[in-house]
């Protein structure tokens, strides 16, 4: 079998009614073509610089056409190797790289007609527990922007009554007039109006929810050393399950922050690779990691990866916010994981126009999300992403 052709499309739909925030999500989707006409599909994770991956793409092709798609991890460290940008390769080779790769793992796991799972070597469970995830925004029908502690907390409910028992809520986009926070309004040692705000409204959820589900809480790496490390000393009284991007991902600061708060924390969604990770293990500054499919290298590098997270004892989360396109394999992955935590289920699954970019949509059932026994990624793009206007066609 041969790689004699790959179609690359970037599309968009409306995101949110959210004050200040971007209206269109892109995605870059990709589906690659054999001689014996078997095809896989393949995404770039939800990026604000979309442009710069969508041309990637194009540069990585010279080095998969005519190659066996089998050998996916020979291509792997090929496209590595092979380019100038991709050792210690940053962002956009790796989100290249993944859309590529995973279309790779579909066309294999469709031609031996297994599941992903089985290919890479089992499932431990039949199902995954889920969390409701970026409560902030919505839930559901429910867009606008969380702003007073009611909205959390109704935001919150909504999630227990679809079924999850555990939620992820950023507490400091907005402040409590319904304007954005700026950066100098997250960063350095915040002021107390800040700090009991948020303190205000960790608690308020905490309250509504009560203590047998689970708490995280997310910055989006928009607090930095200092203020992160008051935020948590203000709400360590609150069970959080775990502190998600509490500041920018760098290793020597992470080790900072956990040196100084009393709860685990996450980050994984701007590292790229095992070599960008390893740090992150060896000095003990992180607990669960949450690789993206889509930009972490794909499913041949997001395996390496939470393999080597488990010789440090350090769990995994894969990360996920782009279509449904990325939520199966996500959820094979994580099936066979020994290290896996919990699922993240994005408020954008929820989107109805993401939801017509797939041919299926994926959603938990009463917080879990069962392991498909299908072959390959046991979903694929639409005809309307397919058709997007803006795309480009590479032949042999």
């Amino acid at each position: 079998m041969k790689v004699t052709g790959m179609k690359v499309f970037l599309t968009e739909y409306d995101r949110s009614k959210t004050p200040e925030f971007p209206k269109k999500s892109k995605v870059v989707g990709v589906r690659i073509f054999t001689d014996e006409g078997i095809y896989g599909d393949g995404e770039v994770a939800g990026i604000h610089a979309t442009y710069a991956a969508y041309g990637m793409i194009r540069d990585l092709w010279p080095l998969i056409v005519g190659q066996d798609p089998f050998s996916n991890e020979v291509l792997w460290d090929h496209m590595m190797l092979r380019t100038f940008w991709g050792q210690n390769g940053g962002a956009f080779w790796y989100s290249g790289v993944s859309a590529i790769d995973i279309a790779l793992w579909d066309i294999k796991s469709k031609a031996l007609k297994m599941p992903l799972h089985k290919l890479l070597g089992g499932k431990r469970r039949d199902k995954v527990r889920c969390y409701a995830s970026q409560l902030q925004f919505g839930w559901g029908d429910y867009d606008s922007p969380a702003v007073m502690v009611e909205d959390y907390v109704e935001r919150a409910k909504l999630a227990l009554a679809d079924g999850y028992d555990a939620i992820k809520i950023d507490f400091l986009n907005w402040d409590d007039k319904g304007n954005i926070l700026r950066e100098d309004d997250r960063l350095g040692l915040l002021s107390p109006y800040y700090v009991n705000m948020y303190s205000e409204r960790v608690h308020a959820v905490r309250d509504a929810i009560g203590p047998n589900v689970d708490l995280i809480i997310e910055n989006h790496a928009g607090t930095n050393t200092q203020s992160a490390i008051q935020l948590a000393a203000a709400v360590q009284d609150c069970n959080i399950y775990y502190f998600e991007e509490p500041n920018t991902p760098v290793f020597y600061n992470n080790k900072n922050v956990k040196d100084n708060i009393k709860m685990p924390i996450s980050h994984g969604e701007r590292i790229f690779g095992r070599w960008e990770y390893l740090p992150y293990f060896l000095n003990k500054s992180v607990q669960v990691i949450q690789p993206d499919l889509g930009n972490a290298g794909g499913i041949t590098e997001a395996k390496r990866v939470c393999d080597l997270a488990y010789v440090f004892d350090i769990g995994v989360q894969i990360h996920t916010c782009a279509s449904h396109l990325l939520t199966p394999p996500s959820v094979q992955i994580e099936a066979c994981l020994n290290n896996f935590v919990i699922h993240e289920q994005h408020v954008r699954s929820k989107n109805p126009a993401n939801m017509e970019l797939t041919d299926k949509i994926v959603m938990p059932k009463n917080g879990y999300l069962e392991v498909s026994d299908a072959p390959g990624l046991g979903i694929e793009w639409s005809e309307k992403a397919l058709a997007s206007p803006e795309q480009y066609t590479l032949k042999a």
